[in-house]
């Protein structure tokens, strides 16, 4: 009896794991608002695949991916593999023109003044909500002086030759106000981890940090200073001999305003990551699964086990490591980079697998990406880059600037690095093979190492 429950218990295995399985379309009867989309499952790679009589090439582990084309109205599609048949039907709605108009700019016959009701404002450079845009990241309760708007922002005063934007919805409006802040003096305190400048003013500002040689402080809207600007000139690669900059920070303490710039770590070669402090994160978990993958592998999962063999290798190396996250738990954006700030963390790379629109076709998308924020990050994202090209054999798809939250992360070097897709069959399957993910982490670590002993 038992012999012949493990023979039906065989066989039941046996057919479930090359059933046709679509993982997208998410259903069987969707709208999708764009001239094509893409099929991503998996099937037996013994038997024939088609969409639509069209052959479509499954990969050895049982994955595909198959772009197609869509009509303005309802597609169907008939998926084929072997005795298994699967109908979908997608709907394209009938393209709609939308003209974007500019909103108008209306400047104030009086200035306004306002403050911000929210901590990690963004202060932008043009009113737009998103892009590379960023002058600085306001905490609550900063005054501002305000000439204008435009659409969903108010144009604020920096200095006299300079202007910002904050969104209408962090600020709060004031009958009245002063229009310029006064400088008392500034300390300068070294220590052994960071150099730090303390700024003593009546009230706060506005600042703005700029990562250049030389390095620039500066407080906006102060009085009896040029164009009612303070601008100290940090000689940032002298005083860091030569070295990388490897972090920075700025907040307000009271009306005290204290900019805190890491010093260099001098690495011994023979012990490159000792006393480096770096954090990793596991893009997504818990309730947000991210992308999957043609054999319907989460993101989360995957971003976990990357993570996972990066923590083993880079403390292997004596770095001292921290995770965001060990398991499969939810953690917000900020919550992120609050801990790697918590941690004084100097690296903070976060992992991901990439994803892409219905308008691109998946077998085209192949390889690694790596983002960045900040300039001081974008060495580091060099060296990681080279080493898992070299190493892994990957398709180098680009190092970019992308204002995405935890690569805005002025305290350490942030960056994202997609690993690869989840949606292309070759990717998916490198992705979820442990073996290449032993070797990732390897090439990572050696970037960074080389980035440590070499840039």
């Amino acid at each position: 009896m038992k012999k012949i429950f493990l023979l039906i218990l065989f066989l039941l295995i046996g057919q479930t794991s090359f059933a046709l399985d679509i993982i997208y379309p998410k259903s069987n009867d969707v709208t999708i608002n764009s001239a094509s989309t893409f099929f991503a499952g998996s099937a037996d790679t013994k038997k024939e695949l088609t969409i639509n009589g069209t052959k479509v090439p499954v990969h050895s582990s049982g994955g595909f991916a198959q772009s197609v084309q869509l009509v303005t109205g309802k597609n169907t599609f008939v998926i084929k593999s072997g005795k298994e048949t699967l109908t979908y039907t997608i709907t394209r709605p009938q393209p709609k023109t939308f003209k974007w108009t500019q909103p108008p700019l209306k400047e104030y016959d009086d200035m306004k003044y306002g403050e911000v009701t929210s901590d990690n404002t963004p202060l932008r450079s043009t009113p737009i909500d998103g892009g590379i845009n960023r002058i600085a990241h306001l905490q609550k309760g900063i005054p501002l002086v305000i000439d204008g708007e435009k659409g969903n922002f108010y144009r604020v005063i920096l200095g006299a030759v300079k202007e910002g934007w904050v969104a209408k919805q962090n600020i709060k409006l004031d009958e009245s106000g002063s229009s310029l802040a006064e400088l008392k003096g500034h300390d300068y305190i070294d220590t052994d981890e960071f150099f730090i400048f303390v700024f003593h003013l009546n009230r706060k500002t506005p600042w703005e940090l700029v990562d250049s040689n030389p390095f620039l402080i500066k407080l906006y809207n102060v009085e009896n200073q040029p164009d009612n600007t303070y601008v100290m000139e940090f000689p940032i690669q002298e005083s860091l001999g030569g070295k990388k900059l490897l972090g920075y920070s700025a907040n307000f303490s009271g009306t005290d305003f204290i900019v805190k710039i890491r010093k260099p770590i001098l690495p011994d070669k023979n012990e490159p990551f000792k006393n480096i402090k770096i954090t990793i994160d596991p893009g997504h978990g818990g309730n947000e699964a991210g992308a999957v993958g043609c054999l319907g592998d989460l993101e989360k999962n995957i971003n976990l086990d990357f993570a996972k063999q990066l923590e083993y290798e880079l403390k292997s190396r004596g770095a001292s490591v921290s995770m965001t996250r060990n398991g499969d738990s939810d953690i917000g954006l900020k919550e992120r980079v609050d801990f790697a700030n918590d941690e004084n963390t100097m690296i903070f790379i976060s992992i991901h697998g990439n994803s892409i629109p219905d308008s691109k076709d998946p077998i085209k998308h192949s390889g690694t990406e790596i983002y960045y924020y900040y300039n001081q990050s974008k060495p580091l994202a060099d060296w990681i880059m080279n080493a898992m090209v070299n190493e892994l054999g990957v398709n180098n798809r680009g190092i970019r600037q992308q204002s995405f939250a935890v690569v805005r992360n002025t305290n350490a070097l942030s960056i994202l690095i997609e690993t690869g897709y989840l949606i292309n069959p070759s990717d998916n399957a490198r992705l979820i093979d442990k073996e290449f993910q032993k070797k990732t982490a390897k090439a990572i670590a050696d970037g960074i190492e080389n980035y440590l002993i070499k840039y």
